[in-house]
């Protein structure tokens, strides 16, 4: 929703006069009440994981877009960029104070979803776990803020200093948050639809089955050149940007 969606219901009306309505929620949500058939598609940034979750099993996944894992942080932190071994260490609790990478002697207030089983499996909680530590089981620190959504999370790092966590670049960069060079490498769109920032990550919707009827009509519009230069305007990697990914 806050990447692109909200902008290609809008693109979708203007053309055809059908109403989307685009509601919020992450990619559990996304997953979960597609494939129950609670809504006619979902939005998620993470694999369906049956073994895991009975139901999420079924589902059909069409993909949209490419995103990328961010590390974000107060707008007055003056810190630039951290290392991925630094991301890890904070994450894990081995970092503790912004003057460990190269920042004022203030301590880090790690944010992050809460760290129940659920959340582990959050898009932002998974993709982190499996593309930074390739573990998607491993535990964050205990002394962290933790909330219920990635929405909030942006929220609350936007009005705390010396804050920090992790985040998708296609909402962080709509929000009042520093995003952070990883190993020296910025994650602008050229950046991630070269491959040359590491945490890229695809974007898919979900239905029951195969798309069909009006349902159809949309993903078709917009994994048309239309549909995905709007995908583009609002900063994402469309398909064609990100082709060799």
């Amino acid at each position: 929703k806050a990447a692109f969606m909200s902008e290609a219901a809008e693109a979708y009306k203007k053309k055809t006069g059908k109403s989307i309505k685009v509601i919020g929620g992450g990619a559990t949500m996304g997953l979960r009440s597609a494939i129950a058939g609670a809504a006619d598609m979902g939005g998620t940034c993470r694999p369906p994981l049956p073994n895991k979750f009975p139901e999420e099993e079924g589902g059909y996944l069409t993909m949209v877009a490419w995103d990328a894992i961010c590390f974000v942080t107060n707008p007055s932190n003056p810190v630039k960029g951290i290392t991925s071994q630094q991301a890890k260490d904070i994450f894990v609790g081995k970092i503790t104070n912004w003057k460990e990478v190269g920042g004022p002697d203030q301590k880090i207030l790690v944010v992050y979803r809460s760290q129940t089983e659920s959340d582990k499996y959050s898009g932002v909680g998974y993709m982190l776990r499996k593309l930074l530590f390739n573990d998607t089981d491993i535990d964050f620190v205990e002394e962290a803020l933790h909330f219920r959504d990635t929405g909030l999370v942006e929220e609350n790092i936007e009005s705390i200093e010396w804050s920090f966590g992790a985040t998708g670049i296609s909402s962080a960069k709509k929000k009042k948050l520093k995003v952070l060079d990883l190993d020296n490498i910025a994650p602008t769109k050229e950046n991630i639809s070269s491959g040359q920032y590491p945490l890229y990550r695809p974007l898919f919707l979900v239905t029951k089955s195969v798309p069909d009827g009006e349902t159809r009509e949309f993903v078709e519009w917009l994994l048309s050149d239309e549909g995905q230069e709007v995908i583009s305007s609002q900063g994402t990697v469309n398909l064609k940007e990100g082709s060799h990914l």
